[in-house]
C-alpha cells in the first residue's frame, strides 16, 4: 500500500467501523470505513469531519464518533499494554499480505472468480502504517492497534471492551486533540 506523503493519523475509526459520504450530505454515501482504520482529520464543518486515509482516499464522516489518537507515542513499559518485540507481529503481517497479494494476482489472471476471492480473503485484516521510526501495527488476534518505535510495541487502541467500560477502549495514554479541535 502506498502511503500519501505527510500522512500522520490523528484519529482512528471506532471499533464497529463507520459509514462515510462523498460530501457532507447524507444523500451521497460511499464505502463504509473499516474498524480501527487510522485516518487524518483534514477539516470539520459542525459534526461533519473530512478525513484522509494513508492511501490518499478521503471521505466525510460523523466526526463525533472518531477516536482521537495521541500525537505523542504512548507510554511504553506498562505491564497491561506493553507487548514487546515487534518482529513476530511484523512477520505475521508480511505473511498475511503475501497471501492477499497471491489472491489478488490469481483474481487478476482469472484463476479466481469474485466469490472465491471473497472466500479466500474473508476475515483477513492487515494494518501497518510506518512514519520514520514510528509504526502503527494492527494485531488481528487481539483486535488492537499497537504503536512501535522499532524496539518495542505498546497498545495504542483496541476494539475489545475494557473491563471497566461499556465498549471499545484505548490504552492508558495521554490524548491530545489535533490543532483547532477541543
Amino acid at each position: 500500500m502506498a502511503t500519501t506523503p505527510g500522512f500522520r493519523p490523528t484519529h482512528v475509526v471506532p471499533g464497529d467501523g463507520m459509514p462515510a459520504w462523498e460530501a457532507p450530505d447524507p444523500a451521497r454515501p460511499t464505502v463504509p470505513l473499516d474498524p480501527l482504520l487510522p485516518v487524518q482529520l483534514v477539516e470539520r464543518h459542525g459534526d461533519w469531519a473530512h478525513i484522509s486515509c494513508a492511501n490518499g482516499w478521503s471521505a466525510w464522516v460523523d466526526g463525533r464518533y472518531l477516536v482521537a489518537v495521541p500525537q505523542d507515542p504512548p507510554v511504553t513499559g506498562g505491564p497491561p499494554t506493553d507487548v514487546g518485540d515487534p518482529r513476530p507481529l511484523l512477520a505475521r503481517a508480511a505473511e498475511a499480505l503475501t497471501g492477499y497479494r497471491a489472491a489478488v494476482e490469481e483474481l487478476a489472471v482469472g484463476g479466481l472468480d469474485g466469490e472465491s476471492f471473497r472466500g479466500r480473503t474473508h476475515g483477513l485484516r492487515i494494518g501497518v502504517v510506518v512514519d520514520g521510526e514510528s509504526m502503527w501495527l494492527y494485531d488481528p488476534t487481539e483486535g488492537r492497534w499497537l504503536y512501535g518505535d522499532g524496539r518495542r510495541l505498546s497498545t495504542y487502541v483496541t476494539d475489545r471492551a475494557d473491563p471497566g467500560r461499556a465498549g471499545p477502549g484505548r490504552a492508558p495514554t495521554r490524548v491530545v486533540a489535533p490543532d483547532g479541535e477541543r
